[in-house]
């Protein structure tokens, strides 16, 4: 039988490899819609899909926190703009990377918020899953812009939604937690959208101020049906990951999107992997393994 944390990674692996497909869709898409679009429909039909779920399995969970609910999806939202912007403007593997500073922040916040036991061997573990995320990204001559200030701002942003999960596992169901996500991811972007022709924003908040326009082709409404279906799917996995272990393990088995997010890439035509990017294959499997088999004292 699973043991409680084999099950919270193996819910992560699969977040992570659709999370991987989603990025890839995301950077497909960016070529016709900007970033806020994109995180507007892909809520938007989440929101369908959960309440749906929802319908036909009502939550047994009382709940009782709303604003720890309504703080999880706004933390969520801030984090997804902030990732799919980056993914418009800068590399896929550079904002990827940036993203997956998220398990470093998680650690850090579940030791201060949460009281979670952090281990030396945790900590190492730590270590050497991001050291595999720089073999990957090999960033040693990539200039640190605004984007990619914003893409770690993603990151902290992304570890704050995490550990928020935490503390409402067990008042509320998980499907009311992604809920909580895409509804309020649905409803700042349609905010904003209306907002955006009535002020002039600096230019460095342009891009959450965005004109609104409707897709007129086929394909990209079929390609934002499907990234909202399987983004809700990679949410809902996620939300469960988070809820059945401890964020520091979850944090690191969350870097193997990278490893996907190359595969979905080569297939896409990036080149083929070099020898640096397989160590960091190796190092993130690595410190998955050490963390995952640490003993929480």
């Amino acid at each position: 039988m699973l043991t409680k944390v084999d099950k919270g990674v193996l819910f992560m692996l699969a977040s992570a490899l659709i999370s991987a497909m989603n990025g890839a869709l995301a950077k497909m898409l960016s070529s016709e819609l900007s970033a806020l679009e994109i995180v507007f429909f892909r809520n938007m039909i989440g929101v369908f899909l959960i309440l749906y779920a929802l319908k036909h399995t009502p939550p047994k969970l009382t709940g009782g926190k709303l604003h720890l609910l309504f703080t999880r999806g706004f933390f969520g939202f801030v984090a997804m703009i902030l990732f799919f912007y980056t993914i418009t403007t800068i590399p896929l593997g550079e904002a990827i990377t940036l993203n997956k500073t998220s398990p470093l922040f998680v650690a850090l916040l579940a030791y201060y918020l949460l009281g979670e036991y952090l281990s030396k061997r945790t900590l190492f573990a730590l270590m050497v899953g991001f050291l595999g995320v720089v073999f990957i990204a090999k960033p040693f001559g990539m200039s640190i812009s605004y984007e990619h200030i914003l893409g770690v701002f993603g990151g902290f942003f992304a570890a704050a939604a995490y550990t928020t999960i935490k503390k409402i596992k067990d008042i509320y169901d998980s499907r009311v937690i992604v809920l909580s996500f895409v509804g309020v991811g649905s409803l700042l972007p349609a905010l904003l959208f209306v907002v955006a022709p009535h002020i002039t924003p600096p230019t460095a908040l342009e891009f959450l101020f965005p004109t609104f326009i409707v897709p007129s082709s086929l394909k990209i409404w079929l390609m934002i049906a499907f990234m909202a279906l399987i983004s809700t799917l990679s949410q809902w996995f996620l939300t469960k990951a988070y809820s059945s272990s401890t964020l520091s393990i979850i944090g690191v088995i969350s870097y193997t999107n990278i490893p996907f997010a190359i595969g979905f890439g080569y297939l896409l035509g990036d080149k083929f992997p070099d020898i640096l990017s397989f160590m960091g294959i190796a190092l993130i499997v690595l410190g998955g393994i050490l963390v995952s088999t640490n003993k929480k004292r």
